[in-house]
């Protein structure tokens, strides 16, 4: 069984291509679970919350979207909640996106690191990692958009893959290429508009581009 509060996934020695990841709707399919955690919230608090609406939105700070159903001065108290089911209902209901095992290992194939940098806590980004079982050298979480750049500069991380446009700006912030995955909220045509350098239909497609990234 893995223990879900113990990964603290360490970086290896030694130089390399370094490939940074976006994790929910990126590598984790964590729709069911999301949509979980605010239901059971909702049951809790007696607040109607659309969790379809959620679904629509995943990616920024947590508080951004406690804001839409509570007050601001019930928000912490909120976000306290959230990561309190979060362990129990989100973990197990956490998949995997299409193609996410296999760019992993794209990454692997070509002597690469690989760089998961991510809006959710800290805890629970280790926790999603260990229970998907990602093959990963680094995990950073509690960080979105431009912020995220500071991590990705760290470990010299060439390329930034995600869903979001605040992940458009991840790469920038980092001076990285910025690799768009259509598998959130925003299509090929809005990722591409905002300015992702690539934009891929899924993670299936990500082993083909690296190969050729790689080699360039």
């Amino acid at each position: 069984m893995l223990d879900l509060d113990s990964p603290k996934i360490p970086r290896p020695d030694g130089a390399g291509l370094a490939v940074g990841f976006d994790l929910d709707l990126t590598l984790a399919d964590t729709r069911a679970a999301i949509a979980a955690v605010y239901t059971a919230m909702a049951a809790r608090t007696g607040v109607a919350i659309d969790t379809d609406l959620v679904l629509q939105r995943i990616g920024p700070p947590l508080e951004v979207e406690m804001a839409y159903w509570f007050p601001p001065e019930r928000v912490p108290a909120m976000m306290d909640l959230y990561r309190e089911i979060y362990p129990d209902v989100a973990i197990p209901a956490t998949g995997l996106m299409p193609g996410a095992v296999a760019a992993l290992e794209a990454v692997r194939s070509v002597g690469g690191r690989v760089v998961v940098v991510s809006g959710k806590n800290q805890r629970d980004t280790e926790r999603t990692v260990s229970f998907l079982g990602l093959d990963v050298d680094v995990a950073v979480g509690g960080l979105f958009g431009a912020d995220k750049g500071t991590v990705l500069l760290e470990h010299g991380a060439r390329a930034y893959i995600g869903d979001h446009t605040g992940d458009v700006d991840a790469a920038r912030a980092a001076s990285a290429v910025a690799v768009g995955v259509a598998t959130g909220a925003f299509d090929s045509a809005a990722l591409t508009a905002y300015g992702a350098d690539v934009v891929l239909p899924d993670l299936n497609a990500f082993p083909g581009w690296l190969a050729e990234f790689a080699a360039a």
